[in-house]
C-alpha cells in the first residue's frame, strides 16, 4: 500500500504474507471540506485518516489514541498551529508533524521546522496538494523509524559496552584474588624454606634452601604486585626490582656486613612473565657479587633498569674481585678459594641463562680489570 512503511516482521506460521498495517492519520483543520477531501483522498491511497477541526481538538485525539503521523493547519481559531505544534512535541513520544499551511510565507515554515514540525507543506487545492501531503506523511514516518531504529542499536551498543565492561571488572576481581592467593602460597613457602635453612647445620644445605627461597620471594612479589595494584596486565619494573634489592639488603647487612645494593631505574612498566625473569636474574646476579666480589665485606653492587627506546638495558656491577672470561663456574670470581665460599655448582649461571632466553636476549660479561658488570639489553614488550 502507498500508505504503508514497510516494517520488518516474521513471516506467518501458514506461509502467507501479512501486508504492513496502514498509516493512521490525523488531520487537524479547521476547514470541514479540505478535511473530508483529504480523508477521502488518502483514504484511496491506503491512509487511515482521522480529522479534528481544531487545535484542541486535535491535541486531545493526540494524547488519547496512536497515530503515525499529524497534519496541522496553521490558521486556526483558538488555538492556532504553532502552539498545538508545541504542546504535541511536549507530549510523551509524539508523532511527527506535518505542518500546513496556505500562506506563501517562509517565515512561517521557518518558525513551524524551529517548533519541531518534520516538514511542511503549502495547502494550495489547485495543486498537487494531497500527493505532496501523502509523500510528506511517508517521509515522515521514515525519519521516525529510522531515528528509533538508531536510538535503538545506540541503547544496544551502550548495553553491550556495560556487559563488557561489568565482565572485564569481574575479571580483574578474579584475576585479583588469584594473585592474591599465589601470593600467599609462595610467601608461605619462603617462610617454610626460611624455617628449614634455620634449621639446619650444613653450611651447604642451608645456602642452597636460601637461594631457594630468595627465588620464590622473586616470584612471590611479583604476585604480591598485582594484587595491590589497579594495573592487572603490567608490573612496575623499577618497583618490583625495587623491592628485591631491598629483601636482599637485609640479608647482605645480615650475611655480609658493609655491601651496600643500589639502584637507578627508570619508570618501566611490563607483563609480568618477563617481570618474574627480570626479578629471577637480579636476584641471582646480586647473590653472586655478596657471595664473591667482597671477601672484606664491604663494598657497592649497583643495579641499573635504563629504557632506550623499545628495549630496557639490565646491569648489576660491582668493583669487587673481578672473574675471569666466560660466564661459567656460577659467575663466581675466580679468585672465590679466597673468600671461603663454597664452592659454586652453575646453578646460578644456568638459571641466568634460562631466564634471559626467556627474555630473548643474551647476558654479557663487560671485560675490565677489576669488578664485574653483567648486562642485558631486551625489548619493552615481547616480540610477537
Amino acid at each position: 500500500m502507498e500508505g504503508s512503511v514497510p516494517e520488518p516482521a516474521a513471516p506467518p506460521q501458514d506461509g502467507t504474507s501479512t501486508p504492513p498495517a496502514p498509516l493512521r492519520v490525523l488531520y487537524v483543520d479547521d476547514d470541514p471540506g479540505l478535511g473530508r477531501l483529504v480523508q477521502r483522498q488518502l483514504g484511496r491511497l491506503g491512509f487511515e485518516v482521522v480529522l479534528a477541526g481544531s487545535g484542541e481538538e486535535g491535541l486531545a485525539l493526540v494524547a488519547a489514541e496512536r497515530f503515525d503521523v499529524v497534519a496541522l493547519d496553521h490558521y486556526m481559531p483558538g488555538q492556532d498551529g504553532i502552539a498545538t505544534l508545541r504542546a504535541i512535541r511536549a507530549l510523551d513520544r509524539p508523532p511527527p508533524v506535518v505542518y500546513v499551511t496556505g500562506a506563501q510565507d517562509g517565515r512561517l515554515a521557518v518558525a513551524a521546522l524551529k517548533a519541531g514540525a518534520a516538514d511542511y507543506v503549502v495547502k494550495e487545492i489547485q495543486a498537487d496538494f494531497v500527493e505532496l501531503l501523502r509523500a510528506a506523511f511517508v517521509a515522515a514516518v521514515e525519519q521516525v523509524r529510522m531515528r528509533r531504529a538508531h536510538e535503538a542499536a545506540e541503547a544496544e551498543i551502550r548495553a553491550a559496552r556495560d556487559r563488557f565492561e561489568a565482565l572485564a571488572a569481574e575479571r580483574a576481581l578474579l584475576l585479583r584474588e588469584m594473585n592474591h592467593r599465589v601470593g600467599n602460597s609462595l610467601q608461605i613457602i619462603v617462610s617454610l624454606l626460611n624455617v628449614q635453612a634455620s634449621a639446619t647445620e650444613d653450611g651447604r644445605v642451608k645456602e642452597a634452601l636460601n637461594s631457594a627461597r630468595n627465588r620464590v620471594s622473586a616470584v612471590a612479589q611479583v604476585h604480591r604486585r598485582l594484587y595491590t595494584s589497579d594495573q592487572i596486565a603490567t608490573v612496575a619494573l623499577d618497583q618490583y626490582i625495587g623491592s628485591l634489592l631491598d629483601d636482599l639488603q637485609v640479608s647482605a647487612h645480615r650475611d655480609h656486613g658493609g655491601i651496600t645494593i643500589t639502584l637507578d631505574a627508570d619508570p618501566i612498566h611490563i607483563d609480568p612473565d618477563r617481570a618474574v625473569a627480570v626479578g629471577i636474574i637480579a636476584t641471582e646476579l646480586v647473590i653472586n657479587a655478596l657471595k664473591y666480589a667482597y671477601p672484606r665485606g664491604e663494598g657497592a653492587v649497583r643495579v641499573a633498569l635504563k629504557r632506550q627506546g623499545e628495549r630496557i638495558d639490565f646491569t648489576v656491577e660491582d668493583d669487587g674481585a673481578g672473574m675471569g672470561t666466560g660466564m661459567g663456574a656460577g659467575m663466581a670470581a675466580p679468585k672465590a678459594a679466597e673468600t671461603g665460599a663454597a664452592p659454586s655448582t652453575g646453578l646460578g649461571t644456568r638459571i641466568v641463562r634460562a631466564m634471559s632466553t626467556k627474555l630473548g636476549c643474551e647476558p654479557t660479561l663487560d671485560a675490565r680489570k677489576t669488578g664485574t658488570c653483567v648486562r642485558l639489553t631486551f625489548r619493552l614488550a615481547e616480540h610477537a
